[in-house]
């Protein structure tokens, strides 16, 4: 689509910018998907290709006739003309130059007069100096291809399309003097290049240098065709999100007519690549969204604010150098939990580095208010924690390390259990590694979760109508204390479980200083919960919005809730009694004081906003606990800790929170309570 420039200071107008997809016969919810990622990010170009050899295969001609108009009644569309039908080729791949020519042109006639109205421009073959793409093993004077180009390049001006010349990879300019000096060029009406910087061009000199050495060919032979970057792309492999955002602006700097950036989505983990089947894994991850569909950090970012706005997201960065000062670090730090820890810390004086993959929606806002309020003593890496030396880089000058970082959902730990285990299992050791190897280890606070005990499927449960208790007195009294035997249940029970035993073990193997929250429900400001996680903040939200709460099972499942606030006052007290404490594990909630059954949580909120809360319910679902209050007399007794907010002042200020973030006035009912709010009650007695 066309940018124009329209903020205040004079910048040069951005490039026509589009995107590339590739698809495959019958791959029609792919191109459906497409083109709804497509009108999300507002881009109405896209390149993609034409396989020669598939047209000619029983469904390949029927299965264009959908695709073409399809695409055309959204998009422009830039054609891409490959792939030699095997057949008829010199040697029998599709890489090969056929054995015929002018059978290339006559493909193209064909098309063109099929469906030449979709379309003003024509590519002809990609990346036509290399050699997965164009087998010039049997075409070293390149006599054939300019022989087959050249000649379709001409009958296609006959027929009134414009054209491209495919793009070159790597960017060549001797070999686009080639081109010039076999009279391809006289046809052409744009050359294109292709470029990806730091992935395949590892000897990377930046796209102005290229763009320039390519010009200088195009001058010397007088050539007036324009310019263009057809694809450019960053592949995710190594988990580097933050890396593809950046070299998409700085593709956007580049001094051409138009840019297409490689590609949508993800390559299907199950299909093969033109190289082979994962041969090369950097194939793969070139993609604005993953296979699942789920979105990378530039498309979120593409989708929200817009190409214009991209550049002007100071806030995302890398900003540790040889000269950094040391600091708290946070792992996932730009989280619910990460941010409010951030700022007590900020707060007295603290400097603090989040370091965070931004992957959990509404944590990029997070990170802005913590930037555009504490930014003189707060450094930001935005980075994986599933990448080892971004880990090892962060924690050479960490003074403290809490690690937040994590896959937080069960249900997503179900459907994709290696992203899960990736995340929590192999990134505890990278954090445990990177601690390992300092002169002087850094403290840990690891937050671990009450799943690690299961189910509790051995344990008796009795109603009273609007929540469950266990029938066993001294747990209905204290909760469940840590000498609980341990029963991992789901990929994120399993994995994050793994994690905290490991953690345990380090400090007991390698004597280093480390302690495991394993933590209830916990709640508060800065939350963007969902259904699957941060379900307090969840139900507030639905509430707000005058939409129904899903409740899986009777609604009478009790927890302890923990406003953040308090869980912040832990984690102090965690890294100053550490000496003490290490290789311990604690539970960490509200408590037998705080416990809520989910039915008495809706019924508050619905007092908040004034109106009760519509309700759907569902089955309940697997491993789901119908009762779990942490004992947390063990961490009391080792510091001095307990929960100063109960359930009612908690809820409240999130509902406040929740109000204020959204620009809404906070209901009659709850601007009541809170004016009436004493001093927090003193719990320091209560069992």
């Amino acid at each position: 689509m066309k940018i124009d420039d329209k903020t205040l200071n004079s910048k040069p107008t951005l490039p026509v910018v589009g995107l590339v997809e590739w698809f495959r016969p019958g791959e029609y919810e792919h191109v459906k998907e497409t083109l709804a990622s497509l009108r999300e990010l507002g881009v109405t170009e896209l390149r993609t290709g034409v396989s020669w050899a598939d047209y000619y295969t029983p469904e390949g001609q029927e299965w264009y006739d959908w695709l073409i108009p399809t695409l055309a009644r959204e998009v422009r569309i830039l054609p891409c003309f490959l792939y030699t039908p095997p057949s008829i080729g010199e040697k029998p791949r599709t890489s090969s130059p056929p054995r015929d020519k002018k059978a290339y042109a006559d493909f193209l006639d064909v098309f063109i007069a099929r469906h030449g109205e979709h379309f003003e421009w024509v590519e002809l073959w990609n990346e036509p100096n290399n050699i997965t793409e164009y087998d010039f093993t049997h075409d070293y004077g390149w006599n054939k291809f300019a022989e087959m180009v050249g000649g379709a390049a001409y009958w296609c001006k006959q027929l009134g399309k414009k054209t491209l010349l495919g793009g070159m990879s790597p960017i060549d300019p001797n070999w686009l003097q080639t081109m010039y000096d076999h009279g391809v060029m006289q046809y052409i009406d744009a050359v294109g290049v292709h470029g990806f910087p730091y992935v395949f061009d590892q000897l990377w000199d930046g796209w102005e240098d290229k763009i320039q050495a390519v010009r200088e060919v195009m001058e010397r032979n007088n050539c007036k065709a324009e310019l263009w970057i057809t694809e450019a792309g960053f592949s995710t492999w190594q988990h580097d999100e933050f890396k593809q955002l950046q070299e998409f602006k700085e593709v956007l700097k580049a001094d051409v007519a138009r840019i297409y950036w490689y590609a949508v989505k993800d390559l299907s983990l199950e299909l093969p690549t033109v190289g082979g089947f994962h041969l090369d894994e950097r194939e793969y991850y070139f993609g604005l969204k993953r296979e699942d569909g789920s979105s990378k950090l530039l498309y979120r970012l593409w989708a929200r604010h817009g190409i214009e706005k991209l550049s002007e997201l100071h806030y995302l960065k890398r900003t540790l150098d040889d000269n950094t000062e040391p600091y708290i670090l946070i792992t996932g730090g730009a989280g619910f939990v990460g941010t409010n820890l951030a700022k007590r810390l900020l707060e007295q004086g603290k400097r603090v580095l989040v370091f965070d993959n931004l992957s959990r929606d509404g944590v990029e806002e997070n990170l802005r208010w913590l930037h555009d309020t504490y930014g003189d003593r707060l450094e930001v890496y935005v980075g994986d924690i599933r990448d080892l030396q971004s880990v090892r880089h962060v924690m050479k000058r960490a003074e403290q390390v809490f690690h937040f970082a994590a896959q937080v959902a069960v249900t997503t730990s179900l459907d994709f259990p290696i992203n899960d285990f990736e995340i929590n299992a192999r990134g505890i050791i990278n954090v445990l590694e990177a601690i390992r190897q300092q002169k002087n280890p850094p403290p840990l606070v690891f937050t671990s979760t009450n799943k690690v005990y299961g189910g509790l499927e051995d344990m008796e449960f009795v109603s009273n109508g609007s929540r469950y208790y266990p029938a066993d007195a001294g747990t209905k009294q204290h909760g469940i204390s840590e000498k609980r035997h341990l029963d991992f249940h789901s990929p994120y029970g399993c994995s994050k479980g793994a994690a905290d035993q490991y953690v345990i073990d380090y400090a007991r193997t390698y004597n280093l200083p480390m302690t495991v929250f394993r933590m209830s429900c916990i709640y508060g400001p800065h939350q963007y919960g969902n259904e699957d996680q941060g379900w307090v903040a969840h139900f507030a939200i639905k509430a707000i919005e005058g939409e129904p709460v899903n409740i899986y099972g009777d609604g009478k499942q009790v927890r302890d809730i923990l406003f953040v606030e308090d869980l912040v006052d832990a984690f102090l007290l965690a890294q100053e009694h550490m000496d003490s404490i290490k290789g311990q594990a604690f539970n960490i909630g509200g408590g037998p004081a705080n416990t809520v059954s989910l039915l008495e949580l809706l019924k508050t909120i619905g007092k908040f906003r004034g109106a009760k809360v519509p309700l759907q319910f569902g089955a309940w679902r697997p491993g789901d606990q119908h009762y779990y209050v942490s004992d947390i007399r063990k961490f009391r007794e080792a510091t001095g800790w307990y929960p100063k907010h109960d359930v009612q002042e908690g809820v409240a200020r999130l509902y406040q929170w929740l109000c204020e973030h959204r620009g809404l006035k906070v209901p009659i009912a709850l601007s009541s309570l809170l004016e009436k709010e004493e001093e927090p009650v003193n719990k320091a007695a209560v069992a």
